[in-house]
């Protein structure tokens, strides 16, 4: 790895967040995981959470593709709501749900600076029952359209970036946030993914159930 490489690397790892995540639950489209996955590399979202109960597990969200973002985050995959969310609880104080409810918050009511895990549902159903019972709340994103929904993908973008700028406005984005070990962790596999066999190789997927 070069020196202009290592730094570059060292810049944007730098930036990763350790106290955000994105969980998705029984998103069927990839291309909707793929654009999620975009939009977390783009605010530092590390870690993204992949849960799939009532669909099959996901085999590919075109990680070949020279834009793929998945190849740059660290998948967690699981197929089990139990244990997907005691590994969320481990690591983050709130699990809250996009879900239309009367008890739900506005987006901009939120404090996003805390250890959350933002729960996206499928593109039908939305979040689930056992999710929702789950969680610690729910939210909604403000609309005044006929159409009270949004894209998932877009959707989750709204939200990152409402993150993005709390975390923003209290210097998250100042300091490293990753400990020593997973940053040098992190800049040897990316340092691997710029290679010329970075193609052939898989992002780093833990947690199958």
């Amino acid at each position: 790895m070069t020196p202009e490489r290592y730094d570059r690397l060292t810049a944007v790892l730098d930036k990763r967040q350790n106290d955000l995540t994105v969980v998705l639950e029984n998103v069927f489209d990839p291309h909707n995981i793929s654009a999620v996955m975009r939009t977390c590399d783009a605010v530092g979202v590390q870690d993204i959470y992949i849960l799939n109960t009532r669909i099959g597990r996901h085999k590919k969200w075109g990680k070949k593709s020279s834009s793929s973002a998945s190849k740059w985050l660290t998948i967690h995959q699981f197929t089990d709501a139990d244990a997907c969310v005691d590994a969320l609880r481990q690591r983050y104080d709130l699990i809250l749900t996009t879900h239309l409810a009367g008890d739900a918050k506005s987006l901009y009511e939120l404090d996003l600076s805390k250890k959350v895990a933002l729960v996206f549902g499928n593109e039908h159903a939305g979040v689930s029952d056992e999710m929702l019972a789950k969680a610690d709340g729910n939210f909604v994103i403000p609309q005044v359209g006929i159409i009270r929904s949004l894209n998932i993908s877009v959707a989750c973008a709204v939200t990152l970036y409402e993150a993005f700028r709390q975390k923003a406005a209290q210097g998250h984005y100042a300091e490293p946030r990753l400990d020593k070990e997973q940053l040098t962790v992190l800049r040897d596999r990316w340092g691997f993914i710029e290679s010329e066999a970075a193609d052939d190789i898989d992002p780093e997927i833990t947690g199958i159930e």
